[in-house]
């Protein structure tokens, strides 16, 4: 039988695979922890030594993921990994980059513009469930099948 492994060595063996939030390593990290208390030691520590960070995490999730997603979609997620609104906001696209994505998610998905209302609708909801607002959607149904790249 293998000696269990150290709840730090854990930590380090998961952090060392991909950045991870804080609250993601305390659940993955739990239910090998002898107390809340050396569990929350641990995780400061390894918080103090930047070798966790939610910055770091919020930094690499948004740039792995906005290429596809919106900024709603971004933030929702970001929060249900349990990264603050505060910290994810400095990293989520500006209006501008995420106008950008949306039409090239939009073209690329559909490679016409919608010949009527039905067609519209259904890209509407795609650009929706990828997580881009209202505006945002609009304008790029609007203007995203135009060949210059200026957008109102």
């Amino acid at each position: 039988m293998k000696p269990q492994k150290s709840l730090r060595a854990r930590a380090l063996d998961i952090l060392s695979r991909r950045e991870t939030s804080r609250a993601e390593l305390k659940r993955k990290l739990a239910p090998h922890a002898e107390s809340e208390e050396e569990l929350e030691q641990l995780l400061n520590e390894l918080a103090e030594r930047r070798w966790q960070s939610d910055e770091r995490f919020a930094e690499t999730y948004v740039h792995s993921k906005s290429r596809q997603h919106g900024r709603l979609r971004l933030q929702q997620a970001l929060q249900a990994k349990g990264v603050s609104e505060n910290t994810a906001r400095g990293f989520l696209p500006d209006r501008d980059s995420e106008l950008q994505t949306a039409v090239a998610v939009l073209r690329k998905k559909f490679k016409a513009p919608a010949a009527d209302l039905k067609e519209k609708q259904k890209q509407a909801r795609f650009l929706a469930y990828r997580g881009f607002d209202t505006d945002i959607i609009q304008t790029a149904l609007k203007n995203g099948w135009n060949d210059d790249e200026e957008w109102e």
